[in-house]
Order: C-alpha cells, then sequence, then structure tokens
C-alpha cells in the first residue's frame, strides 16, 4: 500500500522551509522530512502522534 504522504495547509510551497510530512500507516502514523522524502522515517503509534501534536500546540517543543 503506498503511502498517502501530506503537509499542513500551514505550510507555504517554498522549497527552502523546514517541514514535516505525515502519513497515516499501517499501525501509525509516518513523519518524514518534506525536503528529503527518499529519507527516513519516524512511524509513532497513533496516540503518541496526538500526544506530540498536543505538545507542539502547545509551544512545548519550541526552541528557546
Amino acid at each position: 500500500m503506498k503511502a498517502d504522504w501530506r503537509k499542513s495547509s500551514y505550510s507555504g510551497n517554498s522549497t527552502d522551509e523546514m517541514c514535516v510530512e505525515v502519513a497515516g500507516l499501517v499501525g501509525g502514523v509516518g513523519i518524514r522530512d518534506s525536503k528529503d522524502p527518499g529519507g527516513g522515517r519516524l512511524t509513532v503509534g497513533v496516540d503518541q502522534f496526538g500526544v506530540l501534536l498536543q505538545r507542539i500546540k502547545a509551544g512545548a517543543l519550541d526552541r528557546p
């Protein structure tokens, strides 16, 4: 099954932006670098992905 990778609608169309893409995968959610789609990917469980999104939205992972 081919993954349907997508990035946030909040991401611009510029190729120099730092963005990630996500895809629903069997057993979880795939995360990869949009600039290197052929590179590695991280797969996390659906629950863990939800926690990650909550932390991102809360600013818990912002760089100082």
